[in-house]
């Protein structure tokens, strides 16, 4: 008995994992600064495969992506705060162009300040920057620096300010734009701020509008559709900022002082470096219906057979152990997944 008790053990051995459970899973979340920057900036350049046009590819994929989420007939408006007119938060979802009363493309990081100019190609089509804006509220903006301010959106002393429904999205997109493209697209060129507190060219006026703003429903809707390769307009990368604001601060630092952190929507960004995702597996003779682990996690649990059919797949929520009761004896796989990433391993059921 006490041999195949060993063979169990012998066989919870880590090896590679066997596919991408999510868009991070080769992500090392326990880096910080610009390690992890570059990693990020790594990941949503290689997964940037469909280079959308400027037309009418962006126009199409901002149909899709900028819906209202309550009224499928219209876009949503950025800078927009008003039921109508020129400060309207709506538009019909095809009143698009380029005449008073419509809604056309706003970059929200100007092609003019781009270096070189973003122009309407690659960075200058990118839909992750790209938003619907009424045609002479954008014009308005013109390419006036994000500045800071409060309440609706409009011109202030330093430049613009986007408003406080929207600087949360304005941020994490010039984010984006910065891993993206790197030094074509600066943020010190683009808001103004402050850049000494922080490892490169952040300031602190995104990472205050990053935390003080939470993500939306709609950005999240244009991040789910941007990944998806199926869907004709996507350009198949993820902004990350809004998957989870807290990357941020594991990047820039934290925020001006008197700033909350942003929110860590995964639960797990604010653990310790030596505690990230370590979660480990391993058996318990006495108890051979159940696997364990070394802390209490929420995970995506799912169990192949020898020849790779997936016989249970489940969300589990704050466990510490793994019920394989159901499982008749033999060798199975078991890979357990987070959104920061996942291990595989073999067992032997007895």
């Amino acid at each position: 008995m006490c041999k195949k008790y060993t063979f169990f053990l012998l066989f919870l051995i880590s090896f590679s994992v066997l596919s991408q459970q999510s868009y991070y899973n080769k992500i090392d979340f326990s880096k910080s600064g610009l390690a992890l920057k570059n990693d990020l900036a790594t990941l949503i350049i290689n997964t940037h495969t469909n280079f959308l046009s400027y037309t009418p590819g962006v126009w199409n994929a901002s149909k899709q992506t900028d819906v209202n989420p309550k009224n499928a007939t219209q876009v949503m408006l950025i800078y927009g705060f008003s039921n109508a007119g020129t400060t309207a938060r709506t538009r019909g979802v095809n009143d698009n162009g380029g005449n008073v009363g419509d809604w056309n493309r706003e970059h929200t990081y100007p092609r003019s300040l781009g270096n070189p100019n973003l122009g309407t190609s690659g960075a200058g089509a990118d839909a992750h920057h790209l938003r619907p804006s009424d045609v002479r509220y954008n014009g308005q903006r013109g390419n006036k620096p994000f500045a800071d301010g409060t309440g609706n959106s409009g011109t202030v002393a330093q430049g613009w300010f986007p408003g406080d429904e929207w600087k949360g999205d304005v941020a994490r997109m010039i984010m984006y734009m910065y891993l993206r493209y790197n030094n074509q697209c600066l943020p010190s060129v683009v808001g103004i701020g402050s850049a000494t507190s922080t490892p490169d060219d952040m300031i602190d006026l995104f990472l205050k509008w990053n935390a003080e703003d939470p993500v939306s429903i709609l950005e999240d809707n244009r991040n789910t559709y941007h990944e998806n390769t199926n869907n004709t307009y996507a350009q198949g990368n993820r902004n990350p900022f809004i998957d989870n604001p807290f990357l941020a601060t594991k990047i820039w630092g934290n925020p001006p002082s008197g700033t909350p952190k942003p929110e860590d929507r995964w639960g797990n960004l604010t653990l310790d470096n030596t505690t990230f995702f370590k979660l480990k597996i391993y058996s318990n003779p006495k108890q051979r219906d159940f696997l364990f682990l070394n802390r209490k996690a929420d995970f995506t649990l799912e169990v192949f057979n020898v020849i790779g059919k997936k016989i249970i797949s489940k969300e589990v929520k704050n466990k510490k152990n793994i019920d394989i009761s159901s499982l008749k004896n033999g060798i199975y796989i078991l890979k357990i997944s987070q959104l920061t990433g996942s291990i595989t391993q073999k067992f032997l059921k007895l």
